[in-house]
């Protein structure tokens, strides 16, 4: 049986980063060179980084992607190198809907020192989190193929795999008989084993093994999982890579008998013919729901922080299970030397909850400090009595409170350079139950897409080898305590009810009929949905954060601000 060896290497680029990403591919090629590998797969417009948004319409930018591409096409070698970025287009090959959009999304096969073709994405994503056709021409161009050695192979990038219909299964139909598909693939919750079952039954449709290559990292809210997979043309699993990990693996690929071709292929070289078969590969384990999501975070808030050259991260902590997540999810990110961790007690603050925040500091290593607020507090109060007289006490005082909070914070970041970390979840920011200029504060939300009951699986799961966060936090009632005896439930329903109807009015858009139809009540519906309509002018100021579902608040769902459209 004819075999193909196989380089993958998931690395986690860096918008923009064009000498970074070419230090880390040329590595990645030297690897491959050294291990015999036929063909080295690297994720999507791996020279650039992904997505690169508004930075393709820069005719500089553009043109440095270029010359990196060059410098690695005269540093490849016997092995052939697939790798993805930004190709100019000719005018004649734009028609008129495209005439604006004068880049394809590309990926050029390199070997023997220069570029030995070319392949243009078609499919081009433009829903949820996707811009594709904001920026790239898609391309209509004819079935084409390479011959490495012995082995006819296709190209195809991303999209093009998740249509029955895409280039994959015309290259497939014309002779290939392994597939290279290149992505920039982002992760939320069940993505994984979606795409595994999609890979296994286009592998099997083709009779084709397939190699998918995946980058990884954190880029703004996109976190990107890695889990690169090669499938034979059975279907069957061959290797599957580590998840939110750099990795670099090479396989022993079997393929199927060679195939008559319909179309030219393009030569690249001949196979090694005596060198020794590698061991069967042995993929590292899956991760648990649980840690899939968390991993999730730490990497996004990681790569947050540490490509855009903060020093470290400030979080308030309140004593409070939001607050303490995402102070350990900073310190498993970046280290605990990294993490400042400050409470803020007011006259409203529980004893409880300046002893539960330092006893978490202590767990986790980090900095603690406690600056109280209450005279500073007492000054907004006096200041603002000649306007507040006579009227009663109410969420104008509470949400002082939090605003002072957000102010220290940010003047500590200032000072000493460490990035602020908001601590709200994503049900307390779908009702607005979060103070603009307050707790909204920082320049990254880590828990922005948990829901609290996530939160608190998130929390327990953490714990399950050591106590890391007290039980103190885990089990108290939640409260915002800028009143006397104030509990969430005061002013929402209960969690686990609140996320059930968040999630099917937030994710699967359902009206709220649909919504009281599966055995909701109606009012309590009806309540729910408009305090997610309202507020969406807060979560419009709100800070980026880590996307783990299918439909984050920010790039992932756009709704007016100003809209009197009732979905009741």
């Amino acid at each position: 049986m004819t075999t193909i060896r196989i380089a993958g290497a998931q690395r986690d680029f860096t918008v923009g980063d064009l000498a970074g990403n070419e230090s880390l591919i040329l590595e990645a090629m030297r690897w491959a060179e050294g291990v015999d590998a036929d063909v080295l797969v690297l994720p999507e417009l791996a020279i650039v980084g992904y997505p690169p948004e508004d930075l393709v319409l820069r005719e500089g930018f553009v043109a440095e992607n270029l010359r990196v591409l060059d410098r690695l096409a005269a540093a490849s070698g016997r092995c052939a190198v697939v790798v993805g970025f930004v190709d100019p287009l000719d005018e004649g090959v734009l028609d008129d809907d495209s005439v604006e959009r004068r880049v394809a999304n590309a990926a050029a096969v390199l070997a023997d020192g220069h570029v030995a073709g070319v392949y243009h994405k078609e499919l081009l994503p433009n829903y949820g989190v996707f811009d594709e056709a904001r920026y790239f021409a898609e391309s209509r161009e004819p079935v084409r193929l390479w011959r490495i050695g012995d082995v006819i192979a296709g190209v195809s990038i991303c999209e093009d795999i998740w249509s029955p219909s895409g280039s994959p299964a015309r290259q497939a139909a014309a002779g290939a008989g392994v597939l290279f598909n290149l992505n920039g693939s982002p992760f939320h919750i069940g993505k994984g084993e979606d795409r595994a079952a999609l890979l296994r039954d286009e592998a099997i449709r083709s009779n084709a093994a397939l190699v998918y290559v995946n980058c990884v990292g954190g880029q703004d809210e996109l976190v990107f999982d890695g889990d690169s997979m090669v499938f034979d043309a059975d279907g069957t699993l061959v290797y599957r890579a580590a998840q939110f990990a750099e990795e670099m693996f090479v396989v022993d690929l079997p393929l199927p008998a060679e195939r008559p071709t319909t179309v030219p292929s393009v030569p690249i070289f001949q196979n090694s013919s005596d060198r020794t078969p590698l061991p069967a590969s042995v993929s590292p384990p899956r991760l648990t729901d649980e840690a899939e999501i968390y991993e999730a975070l730490v990497t996004g808030l990681r790569g947050y922080v540490q490509k855009n050259g903060f020093a470290g991260v400030v979080i308030g902590s309140s004593g409070g299970i939001d607050s303490a997540l995402a102070a350990t999810i900073a310190v498993d990110a970046l280290g605990s030397d990294a993490v400042h961790t400050i409470t803020m007690p007011t006259r409203y603050s529980s004893e409880g909850s300046v002893s539960d925040s330092r006893a978490l500091a202590a767990n986790l290593g980090c900095r603690f400090d406690v600056i109280p607020i209450e005279s500073t507090f007492e000054s907004f109060l006096e200041t603002l009595e000649p306007l507040f007289h006579g009227t009663e006490s109410g969420v104008a005082e509470e949400n002082l409170q939090a605003r002072i909070r957000g102010t220290i914070l940010m003047g500590v970041s200032n000072k000493f350079g460490g990035m602020v970390v908001a601590t709200g979840n994503k049900s307390e920011m779908a009702v607005g139950y979060a103070t603009l200029y307050g707790d909204m504060a920082g320049g990254y939300a880590v828990l922005k897409d948990v829901y609290k009951m996530l939160v608190y699986r998130l929390a327990r799961w953490r714990n399950r080898e050591h106590d890391v966060i007290p039980w103190a936090i885990i089990e108290k009632a939640p409260s915002a305590e800028l009143r006397p005896d104030q509990f969430d439930t005061d002013s929402l329903p209960p969690y686990d009810m609140l996320d059930a109807v968040l999630e099917q009015y937030i994710e699967q858009d359902r009206t709220v009929d649909e919504i009281a139809a599966v055995g909701f009540d109606r009012d309590l519906v009806c309540r729910i949905a408009r305090m997610v309509d309202r507020n969406e002018y807060k979560r419009r100021q709100a800070p980026p954060g880590v996307k783990i579902t299918s439909k984050g608040f920010g790039r992932d769902r756009r709704l007016p601000i100003t809209n009197r459209y009732l979905n009741q």
